[in-house]
């Protein structure tokens, strides 16, 4: 099988520091692949809680996560402050992708801990059925 290779983005819009709880870390001492993903909606909702969205409210629309990928690079303890970087990309008229960057510092110097893409949908909760994306989050995200 071919492992999961995410061709990031040269830019992000948003940053952020995560610090890492012990509820993160399991029985092998690090952060789990599990509360990597967690972390990743953490981050994401941060991210669209900065340009005053939500995932029930996003413009008008909702979203659902379609898929998620996610390249483990390193291990991250707890204590450490995790710095996440984020941005949206549009995929197609009702879908669009959020890459994400997660590091931490060691040594000064800047070490990736994991990247990761989220494929997202949106959604009409109230007719239960995919809706175009809004022109006000193109805009406002820059994804054209």
């Amino acid at each position: 099988m071919a492992r999961v290779r995410i061709e990031l983005p040269a830019t992000f819009d948003f940053t952020t520091t995560i610090p890492i709880r012990i509820t993160d870390v399991n029985y092998g001492g690090h952060v789990g692949n599990d509360a990597i993903l967690s972390l990743i909606h953490e981050v994401r909702m941060q991210f669209l809680n900065h340009f005053h969205y939500s995932e029930m409210d996003f413009a008008g629309v909702g979203m659902i996560m379609s898929d998620v990928s996610i390249e483990f690079k390193s291990e991250a303890f707890y204590g450490d402050v995790l710095k996440a970087y984020v941005t949206s990309a549009q995929t197609g008229k009702v879908s669009f992708d959020i890459y994400y960057k997660i590091t931490k510092e060691k040594d000064s110097k800047e070490i990736n801990i994991a990247i990761a893409k989220t494929g997202m949908v949106c959604y009409d909760y109230k007719n239960k059925k995919i809706s175009a994306i809004p022109e006000e989050v193109i805009t406002t995200l820059k994804m054209a």
